[in-house]
């Protein structure tokens, strides 16, 4: 009985991360030695069916020669000598044939589940992905009523499209308030700088004291102070006007819209969510799943929402520690009982381009299949030719 080599039966080796090269020729050399072996089992199991189907075949030789023989020597009706012999020819050659058809089968069985095995050790997959995105609430930062919504329930829309106009009435008063006080600040500096000038010229023959030069000196540094505290509640309020317009922070689509003409809200308050279009998926893949698998291999994605398109992708990164480690309550295996459980790792995976007919948001269940093996699988070279 064929043995398998050492290196099918140990597993990939655990080198440091630091020797990318040398775990690249390990798996390379692991590869060609397995390939050799797939090659020799299929070799060997054509020639056992050769031998056994040359066996058969001399076989029913020799049973339809000696019942020709036999047939020969009968004496009697030729058409009633002759059946009987014919019948049972057919009928062992069935019996023989039987064996050697389900050795065939056996072998070509062993056969295909050979190059399935080693089809998949190129690639590792799970069904235990969803799309992800950063998606986030829309809310206004000023409270107001709301006087027009743009957008609607699943919309998309582009970076700074206006989704919902807040009343801003309220604020162009507010700003007005600020700029006039602001003038009127600005008119007060301009004459104290004014009168300062007189009194320095004034000092310099003597004709008033030096203390009320400083006072008119303080008077200016404090009308200068009120001009800027003048300028920054003009920009706040200009700030404030220009929110009550609520645009998108990017590319993406509108969904749970709340908002609705005449309702009053407060800063803070939820109005929509925004989903952007710059998603990925989150493949929670089995820890013994990783020794291979590196950024930057090619992924083809099998979005359950669209069974028959085939997208294209890559590993982006994958997570330093399992799930459970940063969940809200990670476990406690220093207490009570312990049962061995294999984790699972979060690995990002990016999509190279989306098509522009498939919509797909947070949530929605992928199975992606990563090729951790470049080089080309048996069944790959024999169908390529």
């Amino acid at each position: 009985m064929l043995q398998a080599p050492s290196s099918l039966s140990s597993g990939p080796s655990s080198a440091a991360p630091n020797h990318s090269k040398r775990i690249l020729a390990d798996s390379g050399a692991e590869a060609n030695e397995r390939n050799r072996f797939v090659q020799k089992l299929l070799t060997d199991a054509a020639e056992l069916t050769k031998q056994s189907n040359e066996t058969i075949s001399f076989t029913i030789f020799q049973v339809k020669e000696t019942l020709a023989v036999d047939a020969m020597t009968q004496t009697g009706a030729q058409d009633h000598a002759s059946a009987p012999p014919q019948a049972a020819s057919r009928s062992l050659a069935r019996r023989l044939a039987g064996p050697g058809l389900g050795l065939a089968v056996a072998v070509a069985l062993i056969a295909a589940t050979l190059l399935y095995w080693d089809h998949s050790q190129h690639f590792e997959s799970t069904d235990d992905a969803f799309i992800s995105a950063r998606a986030f609430p829309v809310a206004p930062k000023v409270s107001g009523y709301i006087t027009e919504v743009t957008v609607t329930d699943n919309q998309h829309i582009r970076d700074g499209a206006v989704m919902v106009r807040i009343d801003p009435r309220d604020y162009h008063s507010v700003l007005s308030q600020a700029k006039a006080q602001l003038e009127r600040d600005r008119t007060v500096l301009e004459q104290a700088q004014k009168n300062l000038g007189r009194y320095l010229t004034l000092s310099k023959t003597n004709s008033i004291p030096q203390q009320q030069v400083d006072d008119q000196g303080f008077l200016v540094e404090q009308s200068r102070s009120i001009t800027v505290l003048d300028q920054a509640r003009v920009d706040a309020a200009e700030l404030d006007l220009a929110h009550t317009s609520i645009t998108a922070a990017g590319a993406g689509h509108v969904v749970s819209l709340t908002a609705a003409v005449g309702q009053f809200v407060q800063a803070g308050t939820a109005l929509a969510v925004f989903v952007p279009d710059d998603t990925w998926i989150v493949a929670n893949f089995k820890e013994t799943q990783l020794s291979a698998m590196r950024p930057g291999q090619a992924v083809s994605l099998a979005i359950d929402a669209y069974p028959t398109r085939l997208i294209r992708g890559r590993v982006d990164s994958i997570q330093p520690g399992s799930g459970t480690a940063f969940a809200l309550l990670p476990p406690q295996n220093a207490t009570g009982n312990y049962v061995k459980v294999v984790q699972r790792v979060p690995v990002k995976i990016v999509i190279d381009e989306l098509p522009a007919d498939i919509v797909i948001g947070p949530g929605m269940s992928v199975v992606p299949t990563v090729r951790i093996d470049p080089t080309p699988s048996l069944f790959e070279r024999l169908t390529s030719r």
